[in-house]
């Protein structure tokens, strides 16, 4: 069993999500947003490190994911969504775990099943996985899509550990056994 936090980081919103894996089954723990509307950046990123320190030391993660940054059109917007990034990934390193990090496209993709699939279908599809009764706000959403990735990612990779350990190797696409 593993519990994992997936955090979307914002500068003005930052969301977070805990989701409990137990074997293929994924159930929601918790969801929400760290809201940082104050005016200087530097105490937006306080906020962010503390509020993520706060959620870490109550649930107790044993797995983290965090969604990368994309490059937006305006320089400004795509360096203050790194700090913000880089503040939420603090909190959790300096809480001994290490950080599993996906592109928006591969989140989309393993969740909805289309890389560029719409903020409200990264929504339905969340509440379908893990079987909520209301709709996550979004980036609430957006970060149980992205602990939602790590669990798959996580067992695909156990899947292949597995198969590599019994010799089996991979080549143009199938498995195939030694000799």
């Amino acid at each position: 069993m593993s519990l994992i936090i997936g955090i979307d980081p914002g500068s003005r919103l930052t969301g977070y999500g805990i989701i409990q894996k137990e074997g293929n089954k994924l159930t929601f723990i918790d969801a929400g947003t760290i809201r940082t509307e104050t005016p200087t950046m530097p105490e937006r990123l306080k906020r962010i490190f503390e509020g993520i320190s706060s959620i870490v030391d109550f649930y107790q993660p044993t797995e983290a994911a965090i969604e990368q940054v994309f490059m937006s059109n305006n320089p400004d917007s795509a360096l203050k969504l790194g700090q913000a990034r880089g503040a939420a990934m603090t909190a959790v390193v300096v809480k001994n775990l290490s950080v599993a990090e996906y592109t928006a496209r591969q989140i989309k993709l393993s969740v909805v099943g289309y890389g560029a699939a719409e903020k409200e279908q990264v929504q339905m599809m969340v509440m379908r996985l893990l079987n909520l009764n209301i709709t996550p706000q979004a980036d609430a959403a957006d970060a149980l899509a992205t602990a939602i990735c790590h669990a798959h990612a996580a067992s695909s990779n156990n899947k292949m550990l597995m198969l590599q350990s019994t010799g089996m190797s991979r080549g143009r696409g199938r498995w195939r056994l030694p000799g």
